[in-house]
């Protein structure tokens, strides 16, 4: 299964937080599964970061890599048809970074673990 994990799943995931999900927390974990953390999720934390909303120890750039690479998480770049994509999506959902992993998720066929259900209006397969 390839899937994205939403920006919370992700910092739910390494901080071992018990709001994610059994289900989701199993499917990280599987090795034989391919896990993405979007570019889009990673610009929101650099954003939240450098307004101080987000603490990140020890520094933005040590804390990400150090994670990605001991979860064996990759990250999916943002590509010409997943932008053709947004552009098409309905405003059922207005935050910018939730539409740029929707249309990931649509346009790769991939699932997404999040615990938000108000992206289920799209149509993608969403993990919890």
């Amino acid at each position: 299964m390839r899937f994205l994990l939403d920006f919370h799943t992700f910092l739910w995931f390494v901080a071992g937080d018990a709001r994610l999900s059994d289900r989701a927390r199993e499917a990280i974990e599987e090795l034989s599964n391919d896990r993405y953390l979007s570019m889009a999720s990673v610009w929101e934390m650099a954003i939240k970061f450098g307004l101080s909303k987000l603490r990140l120890e020890p520094n933005f750039h040590e804390f990400l890599s150090t994670e990605l690479e001991r979860n064996l998480i990759g990250v999916a770049g943002i590509e010409l048809p997943h932008l053709y994509m947004v552009a098409e999506l309905p405003f059922h959902h207005r935050d910018r970074f939730d539409r740029l992993l929707i249309a990931q998720c649509l346009v790769e066929n991939w699932s997404l673990v999040s615990a938000d259900e108000s992206l289920d209006v799209y149509g993608i397969r969403r993990l919890w």
